[in-house]
């Protein structure tokens, strides 16, 4: 059987997957029959209604759209003359209801990118990167009532670098999920059902929204906590401090090399500055921040009003930043 989707996703990397989906439809025998996103949000100071990212694409591609507030009974019968046979879902945003998944015979998956049970809810990425984890996992799980409590269908691995951030490692998850997504959607249109699943195993953990609260900076945390977080929460919320009592936002940092010429020099003549102390603001050396555990070197900074800057641009209309503390 050629198998029918409704697609269900609402920011920008369930548009990826919906992209790489899009593109594969023959190759891997299926349609997508319909997009389920988000209602459109207002934004700017005119509060423009503007689309999804999934919403976007999917009208570019003549998909059928749907965007309804609630998952109620105009929903489903909204949705109910396409006739698909699954639900693929990868952060939608809301709970699928048994009348809602009782509409799809072959039932429905979803894109988790975590090693379930381990962080299930709506920022796993976020909160691996957050607490330094050195893998992650892109899992594909059957969808249930419950909070991706779901069996595993497919799970693959990948290490968590330096270099990645909340934005850059959903995108890479949603191209991973997608791939995998392919091969369940290839074996079920074969099969005409779902292959079986793996029950989910170990003491699950749960994440939650992050708010821009959350991304307040605490200098008395350690440079490795501080530059975890900077990655973890880009672009959204992002991590700030005060500076002069107006928000400063750390858009890019690492921790400083512990033995390292210039932690030696730091520690040397700022061990005992107080923590979110501006050490250094030199064009070759960078902007080095006192924590309370060693320095942070922080490489991307944007004031209030103003946009993203480079350290050395920054440093241009801040010749008095070295010595300040941020709070």
């Amino acid at each position: 059987m050629s198998l029918k989707i409704l697609y269900a996703g609402s920011p920008e990397a369930a548009e990826k997957t919906l992209q790489i989906l899009f593109e594969n439809q023959e190759k891997y025998d299926f349609e997508i029959a319909g997009v389920l996103t988000n209602p459109p949000t207002a934004k700017g100071r005119h509060k423009e209604l503007i689309p999804t990212p999934v919403g976007i694409f999917a009208r570019e591609k003549n998909l059928p759209v749907f965007e309804p507030e609630h998952l109620d009974a105009a929903a489903r019968e909204s949705v109910s003359p396409l006739k698909a046979d699954l639900l693929v879902c990868f952060a939608y945003g809301h709970i699928f209801g048994p009348k809602f998944l009782a509409l799809f015979p072959c039932g429905g998956i979803n894109l988790h990118p975590s090693d379930l049970p381990r962080y299930r809810g709506c920022t796993p990425v976020q909160t691996a990167i957050k607490n330094q984890d050195e893998q992650m996992a892109i899992a594909i799980q059957k969808l249930g009532l419950a909070m991706d409590e779901g069996d595993i269908l497919k799970k693959e691995y990948r290490v968590i670098s330096e270099e990645d951030n909340g934005q850059s490692l959903l995108l890479e998850s949603a191209q991973t999920g997608a791939k995998l997504i392919c091969e369940i959607l290839k074996e079920t249109s074969k099969n005409g059902k779902l292959p079986e699943g793996t029950p989910q195993t170990g003491e699950p953990s749960y994440t939650g929204i992050i708010t821009k609260e959350d991304g307040k900076i605490n200098w008395n945390e350690s440079a490795a906590e501080i530059a975890a977080k900077v990655r973890a929460y880009f672009p959204d919320p992002s991590c700030w401090c005060v500076e002069k009592n107006l928000p400063l936002k750390i858009l890019n940092a690492k921790t400083v090399p512990e033995g390292s010429e210039i932690y030696n020099l730091l520690s040397k003549d700022y061990g005992d500055a107080k923590n979110g102390t501006v050490c250094v603001c030199h064009p070759k050396m960078g902007i080095h921040v006192k924590t309370g555990d060693g320095f942070l070197n922080v490489l991307e900074l944007q004031r209030q009003g103003k946009k993203p800057m480079n350290y050395k641009d920054f440093m241009n209309g801040a010749r008095d930043f070295a010595g300040t503390i941020l709070e």
